[in-house]
């Protein structure tokens, strides 16, 4: 059985999440040293055009993920979500899982019926929430990979 993709699976999570390791598995094809990445910052514009963290919020929250502005550190950080995407997170210990859930829930029962009825609502934020970075990442990606032919001429080959 063939899915097509259709306007209405355009939000789908599965389509979402192939279309990111795409633009990864194609910038990962494209960029053939990845070294000559180092030291090349990405342009302000291009990273604002992909979604990225405005510098004011960046600093605020330290920046965790994208603090170094060069093309390498974007690269790795594009490679590792896709590798974590297609093979899993290593998980917590199911003792320490337990805690976590029990100093979250409080551990009444009223909390936890609470809780269950929540599911629902916690489930959709999460599921749009994950849809929103995955389409910034693809973004990423594909600026990224297009960033490198420019740094390396490519678009001027052949002529």
């Amino acid at each position: 059985m063939q899915i097509c993709d259709s306007y209405s699976q355009k939000y789908s999570l599965f389509n979402a999440m192939n279309r990111f390791i795409g633009a990864v598995n194609n910038m990962d094809q494209t960029v053939m040293v990845p070294s000559l990445l180092r030291d090349v910052p990405l342009l302000l514009g291009e990273l604002d055009a992909a979604g990225a963290v405005c510098p004011e919020r960046e600093a605020a929250t330290g920046g965790a993920y994208f603090s170094r502005r060069d093309m390498y550190s974007h690269y790795m950080l594009l490679k590792s979500i896709r590798n974590d995407i297609e093979w899993g997170v290593v998980q917590q210990a199911a003792g320490e899982e337990a805690a976590r859930k029990k100093d979250k829930l409080g551990g009444g029962p009223a909390e936890e019926a609470e809780a269950e009825e929540d599911l629902e609502q916690q489930f959709h934020y999460h599921l749009s929430g994950l849809h929103t970075v995955l389409s910034k990442l693809t973004r990423k990606a594909n600026v990224l990979t297009n960033r490198y032919k420019q740094e390396i001429g490519f678009g001027s080959w052949g002529q």
